[in-house]
């Protein structure tokens, strides 16, 4: 999972009448899943802290360098408060993915983890000042009831694992938040900032938990593939991260809020053809659910911030 960066900017269609940032979030939403299906192979191989820890390092490996090339040294490698917190956010919502992904199907954590637009409308009222209405409250309580039937049938199964993807969701609402407050600083700087300060708390942390062999990490005696599957994991989270942004800069994000559920469907597709895991019909209800009472949510935001709104229209 990368960070999304929303951009305030006027939407645009190319030539062919199709809106260039709506295939941008698609390429993104598709490519996602691939990264987390080498993260689960890897898991494989290794502890998942550790699996974070390269992930993060190849992402850095990426970024930065074309960052710097972008935008040059200064601008690029800027560290501020926002850039620790969302530092800090993104290392625990890849750990928790991650360490899910290593027990669970794919598509199962992320249809859980997909509350987090829910929980964003929640946070984002004592936090940002953005009091949500009755309507949208109920749509939030309609769609937690859908990531509680996706829950259940897992839990017997996998135990506390299930509620990973929920700290995940949580820790990616508040780093929206986090960087809807930091608008102030450049979006590719404060990636970049935030990718360093969680690749540095991933060596700590994964340093400190292997003296006392509580994380396995066997940089010496891995295999081949996994330097190759590492490598490639931190090339899709740069990438995704170029293309939501690049979606951003184009278009609206009420326009292009629908298109992040595609990532449900390339992780179902990823999870079945690389595992052979596919949701059961419970785990399909509850996505119905919160796919349902997402998209719910970004049609209100839409009408509610629509420019030629009438004087007076509540929140509703």
């Amino acid at each position: 999972m990368t960070p999304v960066l929303r951009f305030s900017s006027r939407s645009f269609r190319g030539a062919a009448g199709v809106d260039p940032g709506m295939i941008f979030m698609a390429a993104a939403m598709l490519l996602l899943p691939l990264g987390d299906t080498l993260s689960k192979l890897l898991a494989a191989e290794m502890d998942p802290l550790a699996v974070t820890l390269f992930r993060l390092l190849a992402q850095a490996a990426v970024l930065l360098p074309a960052a710097a090339l972008l935008h040059g040294r200064a601008t690029s490698f800027a560290l501020t408060r926002a850039a620790v917190l969302s530092g800090c956010l993104v290392a625990g919502m890849l750990a928790s993915l991650i360490s899910a992904f290593a027990v669970m199907p794919i598509a199962t954590a992320i249809a859980i983890f997909f509350v987090e637009p829910l929980l964003l409308t929640l946070l984002a009222g004592p936090l940002l000042g953005e009091r949500p209405g009755p309507r949208r409250l109920a749509a939030v309580a309609v769609g937690l009831l859908g990531a509680l039937v996706v829950i259940r049938p897992g839990f017997s199964e996998f135990g506390l694992v299930t509620l990973l993807p929920l700290v995940a969701a949580v820790s990616y609402a508040l780093n929206m938040i986090v960087l809807r407050r930091a608008t102030h600083i450049p979006a590719l700087s404060l990636q970049c900032g935030a990718t360093l300060v969680a690749a540095g708390l991933a060596i700590l942390v994964v340093a400190g938990l292997s003296l006392v062999g509580e994380v396995r990490a066997p940089v010496s005696s891995l295999p081949a593939w996994c330097w190759a599957a590492i490598a490639a994991s931190g090339l899709c989270a740069a990438l995704s991260f170029a293309l939501i942004g690049e979606a951003f800069r184009r278009s609206e994000a009420s326009v292009l809020a629908p298109f992040q559920y595609l990532e449900i469907l390339g992780a179902t597709a990823m999870g079945y053809v690389v595992f052979g895991d596919f949701p059961d019909a419970a785990t399909w209800l509850g996505v119905a659910i919160i796919l349902g009472s997402g998209l719910y949510i970004v049609q209100r935001e839409r009408r509610i911030h629509r420019p030629a709104a009438p004087e007076g229209a509540g929140r509703t």
